[in-house]
């Protein structure tokens, strides 16, 4: 049996480095087609998106992270945020958009894509917004960069799962 999915979680790793290929626009929509796939409170489907393929914007925009070389390397970027209008309560409301940010994570690395998930930038929420020209109705959950990998050498490794595991009540124990 293929386990495709259990495989795409494994296999992702976050792309940092990318190559100067542009990213085409219907790429770039599937990935978001997968973001509003994840599930959402009440199907309340709070997420909004800015896609950005502009120098000068990827510029303004890596002022305002530390993370400003992958900002302005890559060739696509993808503003994800909560349209605060849409949301009805906050904690479900940020883990959906967390469920969003994984399907297009996932989306991205099926699509032969690299991506990373940028939070640092969050600290300047405000001033991205003045970038983007968007409201205070939106809060930003995220900035991924996104582009062809110049490599696929990370790695990565996990605790053991009994790590994790606090308690486990009921069921057969081997």
């Amino acid at each position: 049996m293929e386990r495709q999915v259990f495989d795409a979680i494994r296999n992702r790793r976050s792309i940092r480095e990318f190559t100067g290929q542009p990213v085409a626009r219907d790429l770039l929509q599937q990935i978001i087609t997968a973001g509003i796939w994840a599930p959402s409170g009440l199907n309340n489907q709070p997420w909004r998106f800015v896609i950005i393929r502009d120098h000068e914007i990827n510029a303004k925009l890596a002022s305002l992270t530390h993370y400003a070389h992958i900002v302005q390397a890559a060739p696509a970027l993808i503003a994800v945020y909560l349209d605060q209008k849409k949301m009805y309560d906050p904690v479900k409301d940020h883990q959906a958009a967390g469920a969003c940010i994984q399907n297009m994570l996932l989306a991205a690395h099926e699509l032969g894509l690299g991506a990373v998930w940028l939070g640092q930038i969050l600290k300047n929420r405000d001033r991205v917004n003045d970038v983007l020209q968007l409201s205070d109705q939106f809060d930003l959950m995220a900035l991924l960069a996104l582009g062809y990998p110049k490599h696929r050498n990370q790695q990565s490794r996990r605790q053991p799962l009994t790590d994790f595991i606090l308690h486990e009540f009921g069921g057969d124990t081997p």
